[in-house]
């Protein structure tokens, strides 16, 4: 199976009932404490505002979050992290009316309330430490 380049950065364009779907597999052991990271930008840069940031610190904890104007806005954790070392996963993000519902593998581990409509997110950003199969929105 062939790989897509990290960090993988695509337009998007999102709304209610789009679901992004992300395959890959860690490329570290959890011992190193490798990540993945997945972002929506209200634009094409990776400066612009940030809708929804997602980062898997795998095996440890998940920090969810937005970017207003350049600034930081209160972080959300969750440390139910369903990933498991060296295997493939599958993360669905899916855009609710209210909110951004997170499954793992089928299972669902967290609900991030809208900060920014999803109408505004232009691009998504995936990165960090793995090998990533396949990304696909759809809408």
């Amino acid at each position: 199976m062939s790989s897509l380049p990290v960090p993988y950065k695509l337009p998007v364009s999102l709304s209610i009932g789009s679901c992004v779907i992300i395959k890959g597999t860690p490329i570290l052991s959890f011992i190193n404490d490798p990540q993945l990271q997945v972002d929506f930008h209200t634009g094409m840069d990776e400066d612009s505002e940030i809708a929804f940031h997602f980062r898997v610190h795998f095996g440890h904890r998940m920090v969810m979050n937005s970017r207003e104007f350049g600034i930081w806005k209160l972080e959300e954790k969750s440390y139910f992290v369903p990933f498991e070392d060296g295997e493939p996963f599958e993360l669905r993000i899916y855009v609710r009316h209210s909110e951004y519902e997170v499954k793992v593998n089928g299972q669902r581990i967290y609900s991030f309330v809208h900060r920014l409509p999803p109408s505004f997110v232009k691009m998504m950003q995936v990165c960090r430490d793995i090998f990533l199969t396949s990304v696909c929105v759809c809408n």
